[in-house]
């Protein structure tokens, strides 16, 4: 994509170009060159106002100023499409899942959102809001991650990027959390954009909220050995997407304190893109502790809090024993590059950090290693390290 094409695309955009900063302290632990992506500084505090401010502005422009955005999330989806809705004048609802923080329902209803609490599950939440949007005319269903238009405006953070890094700059690998897809959907369209569809994508998520993780398992790919001869999990139920040619994982219960990666099952079409991607994918999965862990040392680092869901992409980067194995061996004596894509989040406070101190002190205390798998291999890591 050319800068005309690009400036045409996200001329209106609502979003901020947000800063690309080299982390000295993950730089200097890894021997390496890693940048960080900072999605925490938009308007919502997530990556997510990126694509659900485009789709906001797509939906204003095709059902004019009366449009009525409804949109069911467990929490930054929807306080992106909070924000959305205010700077464009129009109305806004977001359907939340009992057991919402009431911070976040506080920062939705300031940035002028009515907000409905409906059902115990984000499964229920949603129905309640589709069947909103089916009696109201002028209500348009805002998707949370599986949506063309959001993977269109999530990928401007890739053409950034390509402007942000030192000029000639391709970078060895970008890591990336993820949960429904929607955050790695956009990279892997902007990579595609910017002619970096060769460049290795690490997604991350944690043992207990994997949907990516286990629908890759699903199909022939990335993971070693055909996919018909190994036998499904138990919690999952395998269902075919012929749309687009691939069998798709729906995980029976969720138990990662990761919130924000909890879907159920991914968007298939993103399942699709990853299996077909030039540059390949490392699908990771870790335990929750050691997203706690790196979201202490990011805070001490850095002066930065981050959810779960977004030290997830951070952790492997503080566990060189986790990081080397995941990167090729570069074939020059040039430095590797890496990206981390730090993807932001509301659901963070002082004192869920000081939890977490607490939860990972004990783990270590009781001594052993956590268990980590990447496409289909597991292994270890110290919880010292």
């Amino acid at each position: 994509m050319s800068a005309v094409q690009e400036d045409r695309l996200y001329r209106e955009k609502l979003w901020l170009e947000t800063p690309l900063i080299h982390s000295i302290h993950i730089s200097s632990l890894l021997q390496c060159d890693v940048y960080l992506k900072l999605e925490t500084l938009q308007p919502s505090q997530s990556f997510k106002y990126r694509g659900i401010s485009h789709f906001a502005q797509q939906a204003l422009r095709t059902h004019g100023p009366g449009v009525h955005l409804i949109i069911a999330s467990g929490g930054n989806a929807g306080l992106a499409a909070a924000c959305a809705a205010r700077v464009l004048k129009v109305r806004c609802t977001v359907f939340l899942p009992h057991g919402v923080n009431q911070s976040t329902i506080d920062f939705m209803r300031k940035e002028g959102a009515e907000v409905v609490i409906e059902g115990s599950y984000y499964l229920q939440a949603l129905q309640a809001a589709e069947k909103a949007v089916q009696a109201e005319a002028t209500a348009v269903m805002v998707p949370a991650y599986d949506d063309p238009t959001l993977w269109e405006g999530h990928a401007s953070m890739v053409h950034e990027l390509k402007r942000q890094l030192p000029e000639g700059t391709k970078p060895d690998a970008i890591f990336c959390s993820v949960g429904g897809g929607g955050l790695a959907g956009g990279i892997m369209v902007g990579c595609k954009a910017v002619g970096w569809d060769d460049v290795p994508l690490v997604t991350v998520e944690t043992h207990g909220s994997n949907c990516f993780y286990q629908s890759l398992s699903l199909n022939d790919g990335p993971f070693a050995g055909g996919a018909a001869s190994k036998p499904v999990p138990e919690g999952i139920r395998p269902e075919r997407c012929d749309e687009h040619n691939v069998t798709v994982a729906h995980l029976a219960t969720l138990k990662s304190k990761a919130t924000s990666l909890g879907a159920s099952s991914p968007a298939a079409a993103i399942v699709r893109k990853a299996l077909d991607r030039e540059g390949g994918i490392k699908s990771v999965c870790i335990p929750d502790e050691l997203a706690m862990q790196a979201a202490i040392n990011f805070a001490e680092d850095h002066k930065i809090l981050v959810e779960l869901a977004c030290s997830a992409t951070i952790a492997p980067a503080y566990k060189p024993s986790i990081f080397n194995r995941l990167m090729a061996k570069s074939r020059s004596n040039e430095r590797t590059t890496v990206v981390l894509v730090v993807c932001g989040g509301f659901k963070i406070s002082l004192d869920d950090l000081a939890e977490y101190k607490h939860i990972v002190a004990e783990e270590i205390a009781a001594g052993g290693d956590w268990e980590v798998a990447c496409n289909g291999e597991t292994f270890t890591t110290s919880k010292v390290e």
